[in-house]
C-alpha cells in the first residue's frame, strides 16, 4: 500500500484521480488540496464523491510527505513550485502541460512564454504507457500526456513508427469539460449547448507532443468543441508512403496493441457501433481505434475515441502509477463505461 496526494484537487481531473483511487486497492489518499477550498469537504466540488469520500481540502502548504505526488495544478504553476514539491515525494505525476516536451525553444513557440526550469525537460517521461512503459516503470518524475494527444498519438502510432504515414490531417472533436471547470464567455450554457464550433484550427498545444512523439511524419491538427461533456473522437486522415491493404492495416494494429489491456480495435462490419464512439469509453480509460480505407487513394482514415478525463487525464496517471509501482496495470481501472447513457 502506498499513500498518495493530490495537489490542486478541485478541478474536473482532480475529481476523477480521487475517485479512481478512493477504490484503488494499493493506494490510500492521504491529502488533496485547493488554495480555494481549503477547509472544506472535497463533496463541495465534486459532489458524486458525497458519502464516499470524507476527506477535507488542504492548501499546497498543508503537504506532508508521501510516496506519491499527483499534480493537478493549472498549467505554469507545477513548474514555479516543482524543487518544492518534488521534495515532498519520490515519485511524480504532473497532468499539466509543464514537463510534457522535451526542447525549451518548442515549449516557448508553443506556450509562448520561456519555460521556467528549462533544465529538467527531457528528465520527465512522457507518460502514455503503452509508448513509454519500459522507461515509466523506472521513472521518479511522469507527465501525464495531453488528451487529444493522447487519442491523436494512440491512433497513428503504429503506423508512424513503421514510417508508414507520410501525412496526416486529424481533426478531434472534444467534449466541454476539457476546458476545465473555469466558466468562460465560450462555456456559458446559451452559447454552448448546440454548438458545433471549430476553436482552434491551428496552433493547438497539443500539436507539439503529437510531433514529438509521432517523429518525421507531417501533422496538421485542428479541433472541434461540440455539445457533449465527456469524451474526444479523433479523425485523422493519414496519406501513405505506400498503399497498404485492409490485411496489412489489421496486421500493423494488432502487432502494436494485441497485448495493450486499455486498447480496443473496433471495425464491425453491421451494427450502428461499427467505429469507436466517444458515448462507448465514458467513464473507462479504454482507446477504441478503428480505421478505414479509401479505396481510391492511398488515404486511410484512422478514428479513435477515448474520455478526455480519463485515459485523458486522471486514468491514464493511475495507470502510469500501476506501471511505476508494479502493480497490475489495470488496477483501479476496470469500469468498462455504460451503455445506454
Amino acid at each position: 500500500m502506498i499513500k498518495a496526494s493530490i495537489a490542486g484537487g478541485s478541478g474536473y481531473s482532480g475529481g476523477e484521480l480521487l475517485r479512481l483511487l478512493h477504490f484503488h486497492p494499493e493506494v490510500d489518499v492521504a491529502q488533496i488540496t485547493s488554495e480555494r477550498l481549503a477547509g472544506k469537504r472535497v463533496h463541495n466540488a465534486h459532489p458524486n464523491l458525497r458519502r464516499v469520500s470524507g476527506a477535507t481540502f488542504c492548501t499546497l502548504g498543508q503537504l506532508e510527505p508521501c510516496d506519491l505526488l499527483f499534480l493537478c495544478l493549472p498549467h505554469g504553476e507545477a513548474m514555479e513550485r516543482i524543487d518544492t514539491l518534488r521534495a515532498l515525494a519520490p515519485r511524480v505525476i504532473d497532468l499539466s502541460g509543464d514537463f510534457r516536451l522535451r526542447d525549451a525553444a518548442i515549449y516557448t513557440r508553443w506556450y509562448g512564454r520561456p519555460h521556467a526550469r528549462p533544465e529538467l525537460l527531457g528528465t520527465c517521461v512522457y507518460g502514455i504507457p503503452e509508448l513509454h512503459r519500459n522507461a515509466l516503470s523506472k521513472a521518479t518524475f511522469a507527465a501525464s500526456a495531453g488528451c487529444n494527444a493522447t487519442a491523436t498519438i494512440l491512433a497513428l502510432s503504429p503506423l508512424c513508427r513503421r514510417g508508414l504515414v507520410e501525412r496526416a490531417i486529424i481533426e478531434v472533436k472534444a467534449g466541454s469539460s476539457e476546458a476545465g471547470t473555469t466558466a468562460t464567455a465560450a462555456s456559458h450554457h446559451p452559447e454552448r449547448s448546440g454548438a458545433v464550433r471549430s476553436y482552434k484550427l491551428s496552433g493547438h498545444r497539443h500539436a507539439a507532443e503529437m510531433q514529438q512523439e509521432l517523429g518525421d511524419t507531417e501533422i496538421h491538427f485542428s479541433a472541434t468543441s461540440i455539445d457533449m461533456v465527456r469524451g474526444i473522437l479523433a479523425t485523422c486522415h493519414c496519406f501513405l508512403r505506400e498503399p497498404l491493404d485492409e490485411k496489412a492495416v489489421w496486421k500493423v494494429y494488432r502487432g502494436a496493441y494485441g497485448d495493450e489491456p486499455f486498447i480496443r480495435i473496433v471495425k464491425e462490419r453491421r451494427g450502428i457501433h461499427r467505429y469507436p464512439e466517444p458515448k462507448l469509453v465514458g467513464g473507462s480509460n479504454y482507446c477504441d481505434i478503428g480505421f478505414e480505407r479509401d479505396p481510391e487513394s492511398n488515404r486511410l482514415v484512422v478514428i479513435s475515441a477515448i474520455d478526455n478525463l480519463m485515459k485523458g487525464a486522471a486514468g491514464q496517471a493511475v495507470q502510469i502509477c500501476n506501471v511505476m509501482h508494479g502493480f497490475p496495470e489495470t488496477l483501479g481501472l476496470e469500469f468498462p463505461g455504460l451503455h445506454p447513457i
